[in-house]
């Protein structure tokens, strides 16, 4: 029985280098293929989430703005467009 491993390729330190850039590459072992499309639903998932951020954040920002600009009118206002103060959170809400 022979001491060396004759299986095993001696590259050095070049070779361990070349082997552990490949598995960096290849995402840890994980096919280009699957790596990718993972990304895509994770990008997906994270572009859906911010959009949904936003959005919520418009429809505050219009309700706010809109409320604040209702408040701001006298009774007499608020009647001739045929509201009164308590109807203003339901015209915010868009009841």
């Amino acid at each position: 029985m022979s001491a060396i491993d004759t299986s095993r390729t001696h590259d050095g330190a070049a070779g361990l280098a070349g082997r552990i850039g490949s598995v960096f590459v290849t995402g840890f072992g994980a096919a280009p293929e699957q790596s990718a499309s993972a990304s895509v639903v994770i990008a997906s998932s994270i572009s859906r989430f911010v959009s949904n951020v936003a959005d919520a954040i418009i429809e505050w920002n219009d309700a706010r703005v809109t409320r604040k600009s209702l408040q701001a009118l006298t009774d007499r206002e608020l009647d001739d467009i045929g509201l009164t103060r308590g109807d203003i959170e339901l015209v915010v809400r868009g009841r």
